[in-house]
């Protein structure tokens, strides 16, 4: 035993602030998913068994929408939100709405990284399990499942940011402060 050497490391109280803190409290940024559900899920297929012989080719849109609130001090939920709406020019075949949530803990996170995780980074992590949920809708309605392409979130989020700053910076412009 003696040859393993000093297995006690170094107690360094002189720590920076950067670090732990002395008292061993845990104070390092720390996310994490708590869990993961779906808080509403909608689908409707109005013309069912006639929308199965419709040989026109419909027209699909589909609508993001992405909400985040605080639940509790160190704990967020975002929650995404899927539409997808198939109409043929003899009517809707289907509409699948889906809001799909996410706990998040977050400790020692400053506010200029909890928004674009919140908003970006959150909503990409959620994206595969809400869209294998929005593929089996649509084939348990009886139609071939919708694979929706994978989103840049981050992407939109920064440049939903950048517009944001052009406006913001527009208005100023438009209406200058202490002009007579």
């Amino acid at each position: 035993m003696a040859d393993e050497g000093n297995i006690i490391s170094t107690l360094n109280l002189d720590q920076p602030a950067t670090g732990p803190a002395v008292n061993g409290e845990d104070t390092s940024p720390a996310i994490g998913f708590v869990s993961q559900y779906v808080k509403d899920l909608s689908v409707e297929n109005p013309n069912a068994p006639d929308s199965f012989q419709w040989t026109d080719a419909p027209e699909l849109q589909v609508e993001f929408n992405i909400a985040a609130r605080t639940f509790a001090p160190e704990l967020h939920e975002v929650e995404l939100k899927i539409k997808a709406t198939s109409k043929a020019p003899q009517g809707m075949a289907y509409l699948v709405e889906l809001a799909f949530g996410g706990l998040i803990a977050m400790r020692n996170i400053p506010d200029d990284q909890a928004h674009p995780f919140l908003f970006a980074e959150a909503p990409r992590l959620l994206f595969p399990f809400a869209r294998r949920i929005v593929a089996d809708a649509v084939r348990d309605a009886g139609f071939p499942p919708l694979m929706l392409e994978p989103i840049d979130f981050n992407g939109l989020y920064f440049a939903q940011l950048e517009q944001q700053q052009a406006d913001a910076a527009a208005a100023a412009v438009a209406n200058p402060i202490g002009a007579a």
